[in-house]
């Protein structure tokens, strides 16, 4: 059974989507520790972010870093935080984060509530921001 992410590549599920590649897609974590939270993933699914071929491995990071870019010149923070957990969804993605403290990267804490039009605006500006 294909991942909820391998559903959202497929349009199957809505995004809110930032970027993507040919290999790689940016969209805003529906359940987000901040205002821009942003998931990073392969099209390709693949559990464990270390089983990715060194190509594809080397391409994510190099596009997540190009969304965290862009992250930071919508959102204001201190810098963006960046997590690989890879418990909570078998398929390889990177969290993207705002963050002014340690705190905000608690997973653990309480939630960010968005409406669908604050989720819009904000994937909006930071696709806008994208180099």
């Amino acid at each position: 059974m294909a991942s909820i992410f391998s559903r959202i590549v497929a349009g199957e599920i809505p995004s809110y989507r930032i970027a993507e590649t040919e290999s790689c897609y940016a969209f805003l974590d529906i359940n987000p520790l901040a205002k821009g939270h942003t998931l990073v993933i392969p099209k390709q699914e693949i559990d464990n972010i270390f089983d990715l071929d060194e190509a594809l491995y080397q391409e994510l990071f190099s596009f997540a870093k190009q969304v965290s870019h862009a992250i930071e010149k919508t959102i204001p923070c201190e810098r963006i935080g960046m997590s690989v957990i890879g418990l909570e969804v078998p398929h390889a993605h990177i969290h993207l984060i705002p963050i002014n403290t340690l705190r905000d990267m608690d997973f653990s804490k309480q939630r960010v509530a968005l409406t669908a039009e604050q989720f819009q605006e904000i994937a909006a500006s930071i696709a806008q921001n994208i180099v």
